[in-house]
């Protein structure tokens, strides 16, 4: 299962020819030795472009403490979000890090920049019984055999069943599903591989998609995908999100989410459910216990359940 990234070496064609370069040498660094998402690489990318660009006399030796405050001064009174705020100053001081180590810069100005922390807020989640709601109303639309039907049933199963990003789901090929254990290897944020499991019912609808649906999507030049388009391609993980937010709209009372909705509701349902935190991390890759808990809650009745059975004056 190899790594599908995008060719990222589209500089800014309004940077002088110096800082250009300095720029695609650490898009690279990050495409290629950090292993940093496509997202991540784009984000980056862009705000340091956009730091650059206010470099005095086009010399990366110019860039120090006073460059970089000014720069995320001019962010905020342009209206920039706290979470903006936060995502340009990490961005910013990685390039300065990594250009201190290399050479480029004879000291990190970015070591002594501070920036607002962005606030953590937890997303809206389905309920169980929504969940369901949903997942059989796929299914209805998946009666009649039609491909794309197939395709979008399983991939809301998929979603749900293993709380996978929909990157990876959609970056998964045939060969990454074993369906002795029920199981699916993905490719996940920094290259790295995880396997995670689904229960019967995500199998069911995989079965029918790989039996039905994908012989009739498929065409001679056709990727290895697990899941492809309309025309024959891996699927987009754009269309994917359109796929999930309109089979939620359709389900009454619902909140308005995508695929990482459905990532959050697998998390939330499995605590609730009794699951171990460490265990649900494992299964969303994360790499530290505390990205895993900003994703999930324990649900006021599961801590009732758990007082009223732990405590001994509950």
């Amino acid at each position: 299962m190899g790594t599908r990234r995008s060719d990222h070496r589209d500089t800014p064609a309004d940077l002088p020819g110096r800082l250009a370069a300095h720029l695609e040498a650490f898009v690279v660094h990050l495409d290629r030795e950090r292993g940093r998402s496509e997202h991540t690489v784009r984000a980056y990318r862009g705000d340091v472009a956009s730091l650059l660009r206010t470099v005095p006399g086009d010399d990366l030796a110019a860039l120090d403490l006073g460059v970089l405050r000014a720069w995320l001064a001019a962010a905020h009174a342009g209206g920039a979000s706290r979470s903006t705020l936060a995502r340009r100053a990490a961005a910013v001081r990685t390039f300065t890090g990594w250009a201190h180590r290399t050479g480029r810069l004879p000291t990190d100005p970015g070591d002594r920049l501070d920036s607002p922390r962005a606030r953590r807020t937890l997303p809206a989640v389905l309920r169980a019984d929504q969940a369901a709601e949903l997942m059989d109303a796929a299914s209805s639309g998946a009666a009649e055999e039609d491909p794309v039907a197939l395709r979008d049933l399983a991939l809301l199963e998929l979603l749900y069943a293993t709380g996978v990003r929909v990157a990876e789901v959609c970056g998964a090929d045939v060969d990454d599903l074993d369906r002795t254990s029920r199981t699916l290897r993905v490719l996940g944020k920094g290259g790295k591989e995880r396997v995670v499991v689904h229960g019967v019912p995500a199998e069911r609808a995989l079965e029918r998609w790989l039996a039905v649906g994908r012989p009739a999507l498929a065409r001679p030049d056709s990727p290895p995908a697990l899941l492809l388009g309309a025309r024959g391609g891996r699927l987009d993980p754009r269309i994917a999100r359109k796929v999930v937010h309109d089979a939620v709209a359709a389900v009454p009372g619902a909140p308005d989410i995508g695929p990482h909705g459905l990532r959050h509701a697998a998390a939330t349902h499995l605590l609730d459910g009794g699951a171990d935190l460490r265990h649900v991390q494992e299964l969303l890759g994360h790499a530290t216990l505390s990205t895993t808990q900003l994703y999930t809650h324990v649900t006021v009745d599961r801590l009732k359940v758990v007082h009223d059975q732990a405590h001994p004056r509950a």
